[in-house]
Formats: structure tokens, C-alpha cells, sequence
């Protein structure tokens, strides 16, 4: 294996995340979080475009929609998009308080949307941030609302096993990827155990802490480590970090496994709150990345069915 890291957009967002590959139009979806931008990155053309669909400030998610169109996050509401070029952008459903936000979701085998929340926290150091605010939450196909788990901190990436028996969740202060078991026609999520923390491997600066997540058809798990300047490669039966994929910058976000095979890694990244001195260092921050030459692959992303 040797693997190669590529930038494919450079320094397109302030914080670039929710990678989502749609294998039809070979395009990556991914959204500016705090501006409100959503993304598409033709792999083909290589061209990048955006449009803006508000003034939530805290955009964290695009998914296509079967029907056509995506649902989007904005702030504390789920909405559709109607299409890429229409920009028309309607409310569904409002699921959070107003002191919280959404963040990170995926789309089950279903069709479902899994979102989760954590305490508004723009602007304050995670050392300050208040704990056990957050909840997850499915977006069933009637486009009714369900509370799944409470006292989450900052709910982050999720994934799913090939046969869909068991749903991998971070919750990203508290530094910890749990495993559930799955039952994928009820939506239901049970027996809560720890696959790994953060904080059992020394070598993993003390201030990363895990984002996004994806997972590979081996059944590893990928896991971006935010502020830690990598994508880690994790065996969940084990708990083990099987390899560390390092990238240019420090503040990596989320990925998912794209190309017309799924053995491309694209990763997304932050520059948010950076000084200068920081941005003149690892001036890449913000950007695109591919990752080539893994020796694995993924599978074709889940949509909305609703």
C-alpha cells in the first residue's frame, strides 16, 4: 500500500464538513458549517461550486434526497433543499432547542436521516463547553422526528456495518466512538458499549478529538481526528489504531469513501479561528483533501428516502 494525499479544492471553506459522495453524478456534497455554503466537487470536471441557503451560521449537513433535492441542516431546524439550482430551501422540522445546534448526521440503509445535537458552542473553547446537552435523533421516511439518545455532549460521526447489525457513534468531547446494536426496520439502537477513547493512546495529541467518521467494506472503521491532523484507521473489535493517515493541517473534520470504486478517501477540513501565524503555517487548512492508494474501499452512500 502506499498511499498518496492530494489537494482537490484548496482552502474552499472556513470549516469544511459532512462529506457525502454521490457515485451517480460522481460529485462530493460538503458544507461550509458557519457561513452556510453547501458545496459540490465534480471529480470529473474538477470544478467546486456553492450556493448559500441562509443565515443559520451552523450548517452541518447535506444528503440527497431519493425523491430529488437534499435534506439540509440549518442551526436547530432539518429542511429540504429542492434542487442545486433552484436554491429554494424549506423547513420540515424543527428538532432543537434554540441554546443547541445540529451537527453531524448520515442516512441509514432505510432511508432514515440520523442527526445529532450538542450545546452552541461558536466561538467557546471545548474546555468550556456545557456537557451532556445534546441528543440523537432519527428523521423517519414520514418525516416524523425521534429522540434516540439523550446527554450526549457533541454528537459526531456515525456508521453502519455491511449487514447493518451494529451503528458506530462519536460523541467527540468526551472523546469516545460507541458501538450499538442495530435494528435497522425499527431504527433501534441498544446494548451501548465503548469501542475505543481517544485517551488510551499516547500517542494521539491530548487535544484531538475525534469528528466524522466512515467505514470501510472490511468493517474498519475511519475516524478524523480533529486537531490531531489525521485520519485514523480503527479495528472497532479491538479498539486498536491499525494506521494514521496525516495530513497538512491540523484541524481535520470528517471523510467518506468516494471514485468509481469507492477507494478514494476524500477529507474535509477547518481553518476556523485560526490566527494568521497558525494559517501561515499550515496554510492548506480549510481545504479538500483525496486520499489514493489505501488498499481499501467503501460503499455507496446511503439517501434520504423521504
Amino acid at each position: 500500500m502506499s498511499e498518496r494525499i492530494e489537494v482537490v479544492v484548496k482552502n474552499s471553506t472556513m470549516h469544511g464538513e459532512a462529506p457525502h459522495w454521490d457515485d451517480t453524478t460522481q460529485c462530493l456534497y460538503y458544507v461550509d458549517m458557519f457561513v452556510d455554503d453547501v458545496h459540490r466537487y465534480n471529480a470529473v470536471t474538477g470544478k467546486d461550486s456553492k450556493i448559500n441557503i441562509g443565515n443559520s451560521a451552523t450548517l452541518s449537513t447535506i444528503i440527497p434526497r431519493q425523491k430529488g433535492g437534499f435534506v439540509v441542516s440549518q442551526k436547530t431546524d432539518l429542511a429540504f433543499l429542492d434542487s442545486w439550482d433552484s436554491g429554494k430551501v424549506t423547513s420540515i422540522a424543527k428538532v432543537e432547542a434554540d441554546t443547541n445546534f445540529l451537527n453531524d448526521g448520515k442516512a441509514d440503509a432505510s432511508g432514515r436521516l440520523w442527526i445529532g445535537s450538542a450545546f452552541n458552542t461558536i466561538g467557546i473553547d471545548p474546555a468550556n463547553w456545557l456537557k451532556e446537552q445534546g441528543s440523537l435523533y432519527s428523521l423517519e421516511v414520514d418525516m416524523s422526528v425521534k429522540k434516540r439518545l439523550s446527554k450526549i455532549t457533541s454528537s459526531n460521526g456515525m456508521a453502519w456495518t455491511g449487514d447493518n447489525s451494529v451503528m458506530y457513534y462519536i460523541d467527540t468531547i468526551p472523546r469516545q466512538v460507541w458501538a450499538f446494536d442495530f435494528d435497522l426496520t425499527a431504527g433501534s439502537i441498544s446494548n451501548k458499549r465503548g469501542v475505543t477513547n481517544f485517551s488510551r493512546f499516547p500517542e494521539i495529541p491530548a487535544q484531538a478529538i475525534p469528528d466524522g467518521m466512515t467505514i470501510d467494506t472490511d468493517g474498519k472503521l475511519w475516524v478524523a481526528s480533529y486537531e490531531g491532523g489525521e485520519i485514523l484507521q480503527i479495528d472497532p473489535h479491538t479498539g486498536t489504531v491499525i494506521r494514521a493517515v496525516k495530513f497538512p493541517c491540523e484541524k481535520i473534520t470528517s471523510c467518506c469513501f468516494g471514485g468509481k470504486d469507492f477507494t478514494d478517501l476524500y477529507v474535509t477540513s477547518s481553518a476556523v479561528l485560526m490566527t494568521p501565524a497558525e494559517m501561515a503555517k499550515t496554510p492548506l487548512a480549510g481545504s479538500v483533501f483525496k486520499v489514493t492508494g489505501l488498499g481499501v474501499r467503501g460503499s455507496k452512500a446511503n439517501v434520504y428516502s423521504g
